[in-house]
């Protein structure tokens, strides 16, 4: 496969995804390494940018997606009625940074940080896609474990958790940790 067909294929592959496609993954069906999925995949992202062409490439984490610039938002949103990101209530946004910072989290660990129930804010994240499942902590009761989602990383426009910025513990020295926090089970 030579390189303008790499790319070819990798901008069919995520034209018709229509949703984040792991480098790894586009890797296997090409029958390339997955260094050169990220290197052809970066090279389209820069020559959309340059063209200023009306759709790009995103990066989020390992994975890609196709969209449109946001130069063109007002075009697509006037055309598709489509709706504008999720308008997030002070608690739901609080809420949404600790699960974001502190992922995975309970329930229970949100509500000890922010000293008030979040049932209703967690529910709400969940509702918008913001936050998922990702399976349960191994104590008694076995509570739900929290993480952020590839929607989180495009609504606040995010390639990776570590483009967060940093935070200041305000009330704490350290972060409370969870019981038996390093061997969550996954979800069956």
């Amino acid at each position: 496969m030579e390189q303008n067909e790499i790319q070819r294929a990798i901008m069919a592959i995520l034209f018709a995804a229509g949703e984040p496609v792991d480098a790894k993954r586009m890797a296997f069906a090409l029958d390339q390494e997955e260094d050169t999925v990220h290197r052809e995949a970066q090279a389209l992202m820069d020559a959309l940018a340059f063209n200023r062409s009306g759709i790009r490439i995103l990066k989020l984490e390992n994975a890609y997606q196709m969209c449109s610039s946001g130069e063109m938002a007002s075009y697509v949103t006037k055309t598709l009625e489509t709706r504008k990101p999720p308008k997030l209530s002070a608690s739901q946004l609080e809420t949404l940074t600790i699960i974001a910072y502190y992922q995975p989290a309970t329930k229970a660990y949100v509500e000890q940080l922010r000293g008030v129930d979040s049932a209703y804010s967690v529910s709400a994240l969940l509702t918008k896609k913001l936050i998922e499942e990702c399976g349960r902590l191994n104590v008694p009761g076995r509570p739900i474990l929290y993480r952020t989602t590839p929607d989180f990383l495009r609504t606040f426009g995010l390639q990776s958790l570590e483009e967060l910025p940093e935070i200041e513990l305000m009330n704490f020295q350290s972060r409370p940790q969870l019981p038996q926090e390093s061997a969550p089970e996954a979800e069956a």
